[in-house]
């Protein structure tokens, strides 16, 4: 989809001896979304670039009585009133700003995991739980860097919907999803172990692949092309692969949303009767050689 950008506004001011210069644009066909557009309005200084603020179309939900095009000119407005009034104390106002901005989404600095295994079951000792395992071995096996992703363990924001993600590829709340994100987005191969609950994924998963979308944001604006390959690893109580219907139908659109070419699901049903996966014959063989065909190495 090819990027257009027009300017809506534009101005030059001088105060306390600086240029500045504000261009309000709006742009389309960054999003797959039909109808967003991204206003940005950016400050330069000088021939320099200070600072800009960002909003879009889909930030705003029926009942709020403002609109990404109204807002924009609105801070048009009070970015050019601030610089002829006060210049020196806006600009240090902005400095400041960018730099605590610029200190959030810094992240950590972590060695980045070859293989990512998140483990949505609020069990940590079940079955999905030696699923991990059993992938997180086979990956040290193969002279890879697995990390092993507990979500019960984590504190993790459930998405909001308030899109703000596609005005700068992150996500306003700053919480551990970000050291998950940051995981996915260096690895070659994500790796997802999950029970069925309710005939889906658990409650958690679902929050961590819904925070996913400031991933999706993020790849949609810088234009990512990192795909690394995913494979989903499930139980199910009963018996018959019905029940496993809308658990795949879940993950299989999370990993088509934040670009994870699939490579293979291995899944057991009617494990209430069978109650542990190690007693499953052949089952960790599978899982070890799903990985190693995800991830491209042959048998020596």
């Amino acid at each position: 989809m090819s990027v257009s950008s027009e300017i809506l506004r534009e101005e030059k001011i001088y105060g306390g001896g600086d240029e500045f210069y504000l261009v309000l644009c709006r742009e389309s066909g960054r999003a797959p979304y039909p109808g967003m557009y991204r206003y940005i309005l950016t400050l330069v200084m000088n021939g320099e670039f200070l600072f800009d603020f960002r909003t879009n179309t889909y930030e705003y939900s029926p009942t709020v009585p403002l609109e990404a095009e109204k807002t924009a000119f609105l801070k048009f407005d009070e970015w050019a009133e601030n610089l002829r009034e006060f210049p020196s104390d806006f600009v240090e106002h902005l400095l400041i700003k960018k730099e605590r901005i610029k200190k959030m989404y810094a992240g950590h600095k972590r060695d980045s995991p070859d293989v990512v295994i998140i483990q949505g079951s609020p069990r940590p000792d079940g079955n999905c739980s030696i699923f991990a395992g059993w992938a997180s071995k086979t990956a040290k096996s193969l002279g890879k860097i697995p990390a092993v992703i507990y979500l019960d363990d984590l504190n993790i924001h459930s998405c909001i919907g308030c899109y703000q993600c596609y005005n700068y590829g992150f996500c306003v709340f700053r919480d551990e999803m970000q050291d998950i994100i940051s995981y996915v987005h260096g690895a070659s191969l994500v790796v997802i172990c999950s029970p069925v609950y309710t005939n889906t994924v658990p409650g958690g998963l679902k929050i961590c692949m819904d925070r996913f979308q400031a991933y999706h944001a993020k790849r949609t604006l810088l234009h990512s092309k990192n795909n690394p390959k995913g494979i989903l690893l499930a139980v199910a109580g009963r018996e018959g692969d019905f029940n496993f219907k809308c658990l795949i139908s879940v993950t299989d659109s999370f990993m088509a949303n934040v670009g994870i070419k699939k490579s293979g699901q291995i899944l057991v049903d009617n494990i209430d009767e069978i109650r542990d996966l190690r007693n499953v014959t052949g089952l960790k063989a599978e899982v070890e050689e799903a990985l190693r065909s995800a991830l491209d190495i042959s048998r020596l």
